[in-house]
């Protein structure tokens, strides 16, 4: 299935209904890194909580709590000692990110594999990429088509050596063939492609996206899209379209921390726009 019969994600977009609670509207978790390594994970989860996730909880190490919890006010904190803890943190989770400043080492690779275990719709990013660059089967047999990879071209190339050559669209679509999950092969042009076959091109890439943290902010919105049970491919394009929207409404001086931000006013126009 090619772009040219895809339905309009925004047919699909979850908008809640007059007796919705926070519950119904999903449970997001974001994994956050050690202490001094958390603005990526409170990116994260500011987003999914902007696109709608009526719940979202940051997972930390003991060291991390000190810094995220002065530093939160809707968002949830949770501190986990090990990858078991972890997973049993995360066991009522709807959707979860993993990867942002996270630590690249077997550390972040157990932790997937652990939120593996629990259902959830993982958004799989940054350094839990690359973590798994000497052992992407490993990373491969952990994941379902509910989950979601988020690779810029150099984390695409470790993972997928060789399949860029092929082009960006076949490559994200082998890519997503091979893993079993969407892939979202991030650049100018936002390749999206699922394991179904499906596949989409990101029309409205923004050059003000080129800012440290954007992806962290994509990776949360696109888990707050899932966690409210929207299709992970469709939560992908969604996300890709409104993360780039809101980016070029902002225009010159974004920083990765105003894109939450703008959020409201693009989903704005959106819920009027429905049918």
């Amino acid at each position: 299935m090619g772009s040219h019969d895809l339905t309009d994600w925004r047919e699909a977009l979850p908008w809640p209904g007059p007796d919705a609670h926070k519950h119904a509207r999903g449970r997001l978790g974001v994994v956050s890194g050690r202490a001094l390594h958390t603005g990526a994970a409170r990116l994260a989860a500011r987003a999914g909580l902007r696109i709608g996730a009526g719940v979202v909880r940051v997972f930390c190490p003991p060291d991390a709590a000190p810094i995220i919890a002065p530093a939160i006010e809707a968002i949830m904190l949770e501190v986990f000692h090990s990858p078991e803890s972890l997973a049993h943190g995360a066991r009522d989770m709807d959707a979860v990110v993993i990867g942002p400043a996270a630590g690249v080492g077997d550390g972040t690779m157990m932790n997937v594999r652990a939120l593996a275990e629990t259902g959830a719709a993982l958004v799989v990013d940054a350094d839990a990429l690359t973590s798994f660059e000497d052992l992407p089967g490993d990373l491969f047999a952990s994941l379902d088509r509910d989950d979601v990879l988020t690779p810029h071209e150099g984390e695409f190339r470790r993972l997928f050596p060789g399949l860029l050559e092929r082009g960006r669209e076949a490559a994200a679509a082998e890519a997503a063939r091979r893993s079993g999950a969407v892939v979202v092969l991030k650049g100018r042009e936002t390749v999206i492609a699922a394991p179904d076959g499906r596949l989409a091109i990101n029309p409205n890439g923004s050059p003000w996206l080129a800012t440290a943290g954007s992806g962290d902010v994509l990776a949360g919105m696109i888990a707050g899209l899932a966690a409210q049970r929207m299709d992970s491919f469709d939560a992908a394009r969604a996300a890709a379209w409104i993360h780039a929207e809101a980016a070029a409404r902002f225009g010159p001086g974004l920083t990765a921390d105003d894109l939450p931000k703008a959020l409201p006013a693009v989903l704005a126009e959106l819920y009027a726009a429905r049918v």
